[in-house]
């Protein structure tokens, strides 16, 4: 007769997340005994983590968690293996784990982070591995964003709906305006720019694009005297295209995203979009 009760499955399986013939295999070599077998999957599932390593991590999930104040707020981006992980409890509940322990210890990067201690004796980095045991998948943790301000508000974006959120967008205002910060996080997510103003676009980048066009203009054979105003003009082009500012606002595309936080006296400090695997 088998040494172990359904209810025996049944508490391991919550325990560690583990799947019924390896928690009923565990059970038989712990002779019963759940608290054994729970260390047995553990070591298991650990030893599997270095075979995870070379395995993409494409799917997962991007979770918020904004103060009760919106004067903080953190988006943090959790990969994982294949879509049916990502919309798990377990893996969700660790990534609602990791934002609060994002909000509570505000870390200066993602080393500090994963050096941190998440619970005691535990840093974040075994916290992950043991995820990464439990789900029986590779767990990644590689990006996060924090900020501190006079008005922080999230914005979170479904690409499936069956599935978590994908795109998370985190921005920072001067003043407390909800509707407009909500409205400015749902053009980030949907246009994706990359720097806020052209002042932000590197130097080296804007070298790049003056190159090209440049070279465009003279391919086309444009008259010479008429290159250096077209040029400047593709440069401008590629500032509105890329900065948010320049960008024409979503809900209202015969205003930029600049006029419009003019038109309502608020500042846009900074933000942060992250999609999952990009």
């Amino acid at each position: 007769m088998a040494n172990y009760t359904a209810a025996d499955v049944k508490k391991l399986r919550e325990l560690t997340g583990a799947g019924m013939l390896d928690c009923k295999n565990a059970l038989v070599e712990a002779d019963g005994d759940v608290t054994k077998a729970n260390e047995i999957l553990r070591v298991k599932g650990l030893k599997g983590v270095a075979k995870r390593e070379g395995r993409s991590a494409e799917n997962g999930a991007v979770t918020s968690l904004i103060a009760a104040d919106a004067t903080s707020g953190v988006l943090v981006e959790l990969k994982c293996e294949t879509d049916f992980v990502a919309k798990s409890p377990k893996f969700l509940a660790v990534a609602d784990q990791l934002a609060a322990h994002v909000a509570a210890s505000k870390p200066a990067d993602i080393e500090a982070l994963l050096a941190s201690e998440i619970e005691a004796g535990k840093t974040v980095q075994a916290f992950v591995d043991e995820a990464n045991a439990n789900l029986g998948e590779k767990i990644v943790l590689d990006r996060f964003a924090a900020y501190e301000g006079a008005f922080v508000a999230s914005y979170m974006h479904r690409t499936m709906p069956d599935l978590p959120p994908q795109i998370g967008v985190l921005v920072e205002l001067d003043k407390a305006d909800a509707d407009l910060a909500k409205g400015i996080a749902q053009h980030i997510a949907a246009f994706a720019p990359k720097y806020l103003t052209a002042e932000d676009v590197p130097a080296e980048i804007v070298e790049s694009e003056r190159r090209v066009a440049e070279e465009t203009t003279r391919a086309e054979g444009k008259p010479e005297a008429a290159i250096a105003k077209i040029v400047e003009g593709r440069v401008n082009g590629f500032f509105k295209d890329a900065t948010l500012l320049g960008q024409p606002y979503a809900l209202d595309n015969k205003k930029s995203v600049q006029k419009v936080l003019d038109e309502a006296g608020v500042t846009l400090k900074r933000f942060t979009r992250i999609k999952v695997g990009i």
